[in-house]
């Protein structure tokens, strides 16, 4: 098990904090090991991935863990459809595998450089009406507990409610089972719309497509709508040609992006006739390929970003509500408004426990101060029983969460059971769960 020196920094660059040891296990045993010689030399243990958390979920100036190179896949079965993996395979790793297995995950997010572990301890989450986020495809995982203990966690433990989005609080995932799909197509298909248009359509366009969402630019009433679909058996892919892929995804949405950022950051009064010409310079396109390259798109522009779960209803109120504030003149915003669409589920601490749910996730540039707009933002969504993303910004506390979630006195219970020691705590769970 190799170590690492210095101040470790999140992606975002909204956490930084410098570890006593910095650690790289390989295996369940490596991280046993080096739980159980924290504790004796009373230091805190967290773990990360790729550190794509914009909370500081994953911080402590204790003993770090990145998983990196626990990146295996240890176990599959076709005919039932179930992976097991180490749990610090990131998910650009684990697509293409699972697909050479005739494979894949249900539902993805927009970017995929996340472990495995980090994806599903936080919530990250995809669109799709029907459909969930990545913690809902665990069927079991094996986790280390506050006193080095390995315990393994199905469909049958009591604690399977917790442990699919854990937060990293009862312990560190070592090994991750996953109910995949076979793999299949997506129909893409992405095109400008008219704001009003969208919200008029809402009903419409979310239920009437697999995977539904729409990007909405600042100041403008201009939006980017999204949906892909499932193509028949048979179908034969169509990509982008490299060209294509290359002006739009590489050129527009990463280079040229970043300049407008840059000139937005210095030119603020710029940024609404910038945003209304991005809106309008927006081409349609469609292709057929594989699942996860429709999902996942290239982000290189440094972001932070702030995101919550409301109820689907409330998605038109929550618009309005920004569009005031915008309209208000407090401050200018080049990235665009990011909104998508869940369906209920029985995963105790996701953001979409019970509940069919719009999320709306607001960005910033790196280079400012995100403050202002997202606590106004969260304001506004919290007004509509928000829950927030727990690997994105936020200010809440337990009090506030205790009531947005029915079963959060029973994931505190496991906590309780699991790392009785807090072994595993840091000033963010604190916050979001209690000491």
């Amino acid at each position: 098990m190799s170590a690492s020196r210095g101040t470790w920094q999140n992606w975002g660059r909204s956490v930084a904090t410098r570890p006593v040891r910095w650690l790289h296990p390989t295996s369940t045993e490596q991280v046993v090991a080096a739980v159980r010689e924290a504790v004796v030399d009373g230091l805190p243990v967290k773990a990360y991935g790729a550190a794509h958390s914009f909370t500081p979920i994953a911080a402590t100036d204790g003993v770090l863990l990145r998983l990196d190179r626990m990146d295996r896949v240890l176990d599959h079965d076709v005919a039932t459809g179930r992976v097991r993996v180490q749990a610090g395979i990131s998910l650009h790793e684990l697509n293409p595998r699972l697909a050479a297995l005739g494979l894949a995950l249900p539902n993805l997010g927009d970017v995929d450089p996340q472990s495995v572990a980090g994806a599903v301890s936080t919530g990250t989450h995809g669109t799709g009406s029907r459909l969930h986020g990545i913690a809902a495809a665990v069927v079991g995982v094996q986790l280390v507990t506050g006193d080095g203990s390995v315990v393994e966690v199905d469909e049958h433990h009591p604690w399977f409610g917790a442990v699919r989005v854990s937060l990293g609080a009862l312990g560190i995932l070592t090994e991750v089972t996953l109910q995949c799909v076979p793999a299949f197509l997506l129909h893409a298909r992405e095109e400008p719309m008219p704001l009003p248009e969208v919200l008029e359509r809402l009903a419409e366009l979310v239920e009437d497509n697999d995977h539904f969402e729409f990007y909405w630019f600042p100041h403008t009433e201009k939006a980017l709508v999204k949906r892909n679909n499932r193509v028949a058996e048979g179908t034969m892919p169509r990509p982008l040609s490299r060209l294509r892929h290359a002006i739009d995804d590489e050129l527009l949405s990463n280079g040229l992006f970043e300049l407008v950022n840059r000139v937005g950051g210095a030119r603020p009064s710029w940024v609404p006739r910038m945003n209304a010409i991005s809106g309008s310079a927006l081409s349609a396109r469609e292709y057929v390929a594989p699942s996860h390259d429709v999902f996942v798109s290239p982000r290189r522009v440094r972001f932070r970003e702030s995101e919550f779960a409301m109820p689907r209803e409330a998605l038109p109120d929550v618009i309005a509500g920004l569009q005031r504030w915008f309209d208000a003149g407090h401050e200018t915003v080049s990235f665009p408004i990011e909104v998508r669409f869940t369906a209920p589920d029985d995963v105790w601490m996701s953001t979409g426990h019970e509940r069919a749910s719009c999320y709306v996730a607001v960005h910033q540039y790196h280079r400012l101060d995100p403050t202002r707009y997202f606590a106004a933002a969260q304001e506004i969504f919290t007004a509509h029983e928000g829950r927030p993303h727990w690997g994105k910004m936020h200010t809440l506390d337990a009090g506030y969460l205790r009531e947005r979630y029915a079963r959060f006195d029973d994931f505190v219970a496991v906590r309780d059971e699991a790392d009785p020691h807090r072994v595993f705590s840091n000033a963010y769970l604190d916050r979001v769960l209690g000491p």
